[in-house]
């Protein structure tokens, strides 16, 4: 018997209320300790903005899944349920700590770049060494290569990648956050449809905390994700994105691993033209610009609210493809 999408459904909420709810605790607080974004160059906003975001998403996530851990120790109304996320704990416990620690890892790396501005050498050392691990700890991309050096250099590649997508992709209100919660609830129908129900339900989880932070930061912020919550945000889907399986028995589609790049064609795109435009201007990469894909909207005339709609419109498009590539 399949999991209820009731359950997949439940997680999402309870993310986003989780969030929601705490967002004014962490607000409050980083206002006490400095934690916020200053007005100044490139930047839009007048007064100083909570730098809250991040803090409140993997909050969001984590109390959930620690109440869901707590409420399997008693029986669901259909015994099945209860004995499936039994087992997926079981089986997948080592790698659910793994992310939670990796992802932990990257809040707090993140969380000294807002707070210190961390040189881009030292940053990019703290994404390697999480990335590193991540892939150790066996959540690893293999695309039918017996190789275990490639596995290990594809998996920290795709995951720096990701990163710094979303970190990059960073620059407007809503647009990294409506983002991470269209691609999560894409990998979550997918990874439900192959009967990866704890899978699934974890990328509700991500899905629905980020949609939980929306209302706090678009149209109008009242507090930003910051690296904190972009790092956090790349590095969670650059997981789920190798967790699905989209190749298997049941689905023998060799072009089906190529979901990811096609759910996270926007921030993959940006990317590798903000790259590719800094190198031919020869300028260094993680300089930042007004070149990505956000502001070469406004700059054909529309409003940054409406430029980040669009960009959500285009990575839902994104999404429903991978989606029916893993269907037909």
């Amino acid at each position: 018997m399949s999991v209820p999408w009731l359950v997949y459904f439940l997680s999402l909420i309870a993310a986003a209320i989780s969030t929601a709810a705490t967002m004014p605790l962490w607000r409050r607080w980083c206002q006490k300790t400095g934690l916020m974004d200053e007005p100044g160059h490139r930047k839009i906003h007048s007064e100083p903005i909570a730098l809250a975001g991040g803090l409140a998403v993997f909050t969001g996530i984590l109390i959930p899944l620690l109440a869901a851990y707590v409420i399997l120790s008693f029986e669901f109304p259909d015994a099945s349920v209860s004995e499936k996320f039994h087992y997926g704990f079981g089986k997948r416990f080592d790698q659910l700590t793994a992310i939670c620690g990796g992802a932990l890892g990257m809040l707090i790396l993140g969380w000294l770049d807002d707070k210190h501005e961390l040189k881009p050498l030292l940053k990019f050392g703290g994404q390697l060494l999480i990335a590193s691990a991540t892939a150790f700890a066996g959540i690893r991309i293999t695309l039918f290569v017996e190789s275990s050096i490639f596995s290990y250099a594809i998996t920290i590649l795709w995951i720096l990648t990701i990163v710094n997508a979303m970190n990059f992709l960073d620059n407007m209100n809503g647009l990294c956050a409506g983002l991470t919660a269209i691609a999560a609830a894409a990998f979550g129908a997918i990874a439900a449809l192959r009967d990866q129900y704890l899978v699934s339900s974890f990328c509700w989880l991500i899905s629905g905390a980020f949609l939980g932070f929306i209302p706090y930061n678009y149209p109008k912020a009242s507090a930003f994700l910051g690296d904190a919550g972009s790092h956090l945000a790349g590095y969670l889907l650059a997981v789920i994105a190798i967790l699905p399986h989209f190749y298997s028995a049941s689905h023998p589609k060799k072009w089906a691993v190529l979901t990811p790049v096609i759910i996270l064609a926007v921030p993959l795109f940006d990317i590798t033209q903000v790259v590719l435009r800094r190198i031919k201007n020869r300028k260094p990469i993680y300089v930042g610009d007004n070149n990505h894909i956000s502001h070469l909207l406004v700059k054909r005339g529309f409003s940054k609210p409406v430029a980040t709609a669009l960009i959500w419109c285009i990575a839902l498009l994104s999404g429903l493809l991978g989606l029916i590539l893993n269907i037909i």
